[in-house]
Parts: C-alpha cells; sequence; structure tokens
C-alpha cells in the first residue's frame, strides 16, 4: 500500500474516483484518512464515506450507474464489467428483454438496476433482475447499495493490483 499511501491527493483522486460511478467525492472525502494498512482498509473507509452519506447523496450515486445491457456512454470498467458478462452483445430479442425489465425497475425504484456482474452470465443477471422487482423499495436500495458495495471491492483491487501488485498478496 506504500504507492496508494504516498500518491498525492489528485493522482489518488484520478486512480480511485472510477470505483463509485461517476461519484469522485468518494475518493475526495477517503484521500483524508491516509495512510491505509490495506486493500481492505481503504475498501473499509470508501463504503464508509458512502454509508454515513445523505440519503439523497447515496441516491445520486446509485442513479450514477449505466443500466445494465443498455447502448450508452459507461466508463471503462463499467464497460469491461459488462462485456465480460456478455452484456455488450445481446441478440435483438435479450436487448428487448434487458430493456423492458431496466424500464421496469427505474420506473419502480426511481434507480437503475444495479448488480455486480463480475463472473455472472447474462441468464443470471436477467433472472436476478426479475427477482428483485419483487422487492419493496427499501430493500432494494439497500440491495443496490450492497451489490456498488461489491463493485466498488473488485474495482479497489483492479486498481491497487496495477499500482502494486504486492499489496494484494496474501
Amino acid at each position: 500500500m506504500k504507492a496508494v499511501n504516498e500518491m498525492k491527493k489528485v493522482m489518488f483522486v484520478q486512480h480511485f474516483g472510477s470505483v463509485f460511478e461517476h461519484s469522485l467525492w468518494v475518493a475526495e472525502q477517503a484521500v483524508r484518512d491516509r495512510p491505509f494498512k490495506s486493500v481492505q482498509t481503504l475498501y473499509d473507509k470508501m463504503t464508509a464515506v458512502v454509508q454515513e452519506a445523505s440519503r439523497s447523496d447515496q441516491l445520486a450515486l446509485l442513479r450514477n450507474h449505466p443500466n445494465l445491457g443498455a447502448n450508452m456512454k459507461m466508463t471503462d470498467a463499467s464497460v469491461k464489467e459488462q462485456k465480460a458478462a456478455g452484456l455488450t452483445s445481446l441478440s435483438k430479442e435479450e436487448f428487448d428483454q434487458f430493456s423492458l425489465l431496466n424500464e421496469a425497475y427505474t420506473q419502480k425504484f426511481s434507480f437503475p438496476f444495479i448488480m455486480a456482474v463480475r463472473g455472472k452470465t447474462k441468464e443470471e443477471i436477467c433472472v436476478q433482475m426479475k427477482q428483485r422487482l419483487q422487492n419493496d423499495k427499501e430493500t432494494e436500495f439497500e440491495t443496490a447499495l450492497a451489490e456498488v458495495f461489491k463493485i466498488a471491492g473488485f474495482r479497489i483491487e483492479d486498481i491497487v493490483i496495477q499500482e502494486e501488485p504486492s499489496a494484494c498478496q496474501p
């Protein structure tokens, strides 16, 4: 974690600002608590920033996520994650189904469906979308935040591995 802890603030925000989709404020607040002892303490701090944020800031963070399987501008991390799950090569029928589910989900919950898709198939994602549409608003808000935290964990690890491979070794 030496390289991460020694980064200038602007570099830290540049590297870790994408951990939470279009939400640089999380990295800007987390950097104040350096040094981080481990990848886990960095993750814990960044997720704590979100947990301690106002409900409106949390909602804004959720709304910054792209629809899964949609043809829209996404961050590089989102493109990579969705591509690995097969969401960038949907058939017309699959695309239409994802579009309908995304629309129903956003209409019900006022934010896009969010799922940590790493290691998941498009079929598994579709099943989850259908199941989670049955949730009440509060349950789904908490579920979406939990998924955002899973995504953040993957992204933090990926960034640290690039900067300092030994920091992620047990």
